[in-house]
């Protein structure tokens, strides 16, 4: 029986910078091009109720371009883990209100059962990887 631990390892510190930064960057382009131009009402199947659904998703996006920006200065595993259980927190208050609120209008009737599957499988995803962050927390107190 083999008792060694096997040790995953974790990409360079620089390639992890490259990283946060890459997804900070899209975060911010999302939020320029929902709230500024086109705007979300250039998107022909968002409805007026977009508008309830909103504030969530832009304070989403912020709390990601926040986290990101804090890995570049400090990516410890249990760091990284507390802000990843914040902004997918923060990502299940949206994936609910998108639920509640639902404002989309597709042409078709089955896109809007792919729509509600996809919201649901995305909640459900979305709670395991909570559960993982909070795993990765206790895993790694001394960081």
């Amino acid at each position: 029986m083999n008792t060694s631990a096997t040790t995953r390892s974790r990409p360079s510190r620089a390639a992890r910078a490259f990283g946060y930064t890459i997804a900070a960057v899209v975060n911010s382009v999302l939020l320029y091009l929902i709230n500024v131009r086109p705007g979300w009402r250039a998107v022909p199947f968002l409805t007026e109720d977009t508008s309830q659904v909103l504030a969530l998703v832009n304070l989403s996006l912020a709390a990601g371009i926040a986290a990101d920006l804090l890995y570049v200065l400090h990516d410890a595993p249990r760091w990284k883990a507390l802000g990843d259980l914040i902004t997918t927190g923060i990502s299940i208050a949206v994936l609910a209100r998108l639920w509640t609120v639902f404002p989309f209008a597709f042409d078709a009737e089955q896109w809007t059962l792919v729509a509600r599957t996809v919201l649901v499988v995305a909640m459900a995803g979305s709670a395991i990887a909570m559960l993982v962050d909070l795993v990765a927390m206790t895993r790694h107190r001394t960081a």
